[in-house]
């Protein structure tokens, strides 16, 4: 005879409770986060452990920390759902001692606390150097955009507001023509019509006064941009379809052998440009190691960045991008001249050497001119190679660091490969825990914080899934 499981009865009393520790296993993750926070010295990591005397009795900054580090590896970032969950969560109230904190105490612990849980963050990343989880000094280096509390609407660049002042006045002349055909006619609704096209012209002239007022505030200020709702927050394009998004430029380095996050920041341009060498310093202290590999995409490429990351003993491999106008329109590149160092000239393909003629200085950089007029007169092909009098060939005074650079890539063709499959795959984790809406607090600062905590949670739950949560945990205590 079949039948079904049945559940106890509500309305039972029990003679003895079960323990509260009976309802957590002992690999439940949440017994990772208790033994990670206890072995925290709280105090050098900046967080305030002396109570008050005076007041209510306060809630120790090791509890709230193990309420975040357990939201934020469960999805539940908000300080109100952290709230409902702390009454209602077994586990939360196995780790609180079933304490439930306000939601304005929750979010005032994470705002007014941020460089120290960001210092207990990174102590994570110090754990895993010392277990021995990083294997060869090989990182991979990526910047991603996430979105902030601040909609395309509410930001403003000299472009946009050019296109809204274009929109505005298109539409109150619209509106206007409308009005003058209006008062041409007669009737009681012809009177209510006009009554709406004046409300709507008026709204809009109003708008037009805002927009010419905030292109003021544009003009003055540092990036030509200004963001209504999160001040820090900046318009970037991105890779994929539509005009971009409004938030910042999350860099993370990740280690090649475990995929663990190993080093991040949080900027507010949306280039890589210059985030190579500052990324790789990070990645290279973390790691605590004197020699690194850097593996990064073409965004990251600079000579002078490159030249950083030598010069602190990081070898980078950065695809050169292919910027050349004369290869678009079919003539001959840079790349089909050869520098032969010991001459100091470049070899053309035609064979004929140019030698150098001039030193100038742009933007802090010291280039080399090479030419030979007379070679390029008598060249057969000259219209395969440049429409001016002669073929000019620059050449920057560290170019030998970029030329190393391309010999590098040469001889380690999957080097791109090995960094796609090794950094992107944290960055889509961790979008999806976050959900449509990414950052839920503004200001640089506190997105720091933010971030900090999804890299720590993605961290942690990256290594449970490597050693298991017996294994991590003794090696916490020890």
């Amino acid at each position: 005879m079949s039948r079904f499981v049945e559940g106890v009865d509500r309305r039972q009393p029990t003679l003895l409770p079960e323990c509260l520790d009976d309802y957590v296993a002992a690999e439940n993750p949440v017994r990772v986060i208790d033994v990670f926070v206890d072995e925290l010295e709280l105090r050098g990591l900046g967080f305030e452990v002396t109570a008050a005397a005076t007041g209510r009795p306060g809630y120790h900054p090791a509890t709230l920390l193990k309420l975040y580090v357990y939201g934020y590896l469960n999805k539940v970032q908000s300080s109100r759902r952290l709230e409902r969950e702390a009454g209602r969560n077994v586990e939360l109230m196995w780790l609180t001692g079933r304490l439930a904190p306000d939601h304005k105490t929750i979010a005032d612990f994470r705002k007014d606390n941020g460089p120290a849980i960001q210092a207990a963050c990174a102590q994570f990343v110090v754990l895993c150097r010392q277990i021995g989880l990083f294997g060869a000094a090989l990182v991979a280096i990526d910047g991603s955009k996430f979105k902030a509390v601040n909609t395309r609407d509410k930001n403003f660049t000299p472009y946009k507001l050019k296109k809204r002042l274009e929109q505005v006045a298109e539409h109150i002349a619209g509106y206007l023509n409308d009005l003058d055909t209006a008062d041409r006619q007669e009737g009681e609704t012809i009177e209510a019509r006009s009554d709406r096209l004046k409300e709507k012209v008026e709204r809009l002239r109003e708008q037009m006064r805002m927009l010419q007022a905030m292109e003021a505030q544009v003009d003055a200020s540092a990036d030509g941009q200004v963001s209504l709702t999160d001040p820090d927050a900046r318009a970037m394009a991105t890779s994929g379809r539509g005009s971009g998004i409004v938030g910042y430029n999350v860099q993370s380095a990740v280690d090649a052998e475990h995929h663990l996050i190993v080093a991040h920041d949080v900027v507010m341009t949306g280039s890589d440009r210059q985030q190579l060498s500052s990324m790789a310093g990070k990645a290279k202290d973390a790691l605590g190691v004197d020699e690194l590999n850097v593996l990064a995409d073409r965004g990251y490429f600079s000579g002078e960045e490159i030249l950083s990351c030598e010069a602190m003993g990081v070898t980078a491999y950065v695809p050169r991008p292919q910027t050349s106008g004369a290869k678009a329109d079919g003539r001959f590149g840079k790349q089909d001249f050869v520098y032969l160092p010991d001459q100091d000239v470049y070899r053309c393909p035609t064979g004929a050497l140019l030698p150098r003629h001039m030193t100038t200085v742009e933007k802090g950089m010291t280039l080399h001119r090479y030419w030979d007029l007379a070679s390029c007169q008598n060249c057969a092909l000259k219209p395969q190679c440049t429409p001016s009098k002669e073929r000019r060939v620059t050449r920057w005074e560290h170019e030998a660091v970029v030329d190393a650079l391309q010999i590098r890539m040469d001889r380690r063709p999957g080097a791109m490969r090995q960094r796609r499959r090794t950094v992107e795959h944290p960055f889509g984790t961790i979008k999806a825990w976050m959900g449509s809406t990414h950052f839920l607090m503004r200001r640089l600062p506190n997105v720091k914080t933010e971030i900090g905590l999804h890299i720590l949670a993605y961290n942690l739950k990256r290594v449970i899934a490597i050693m298991g949560a017996q294994p991590l945990m003794a090696a916490i205590r020890t």
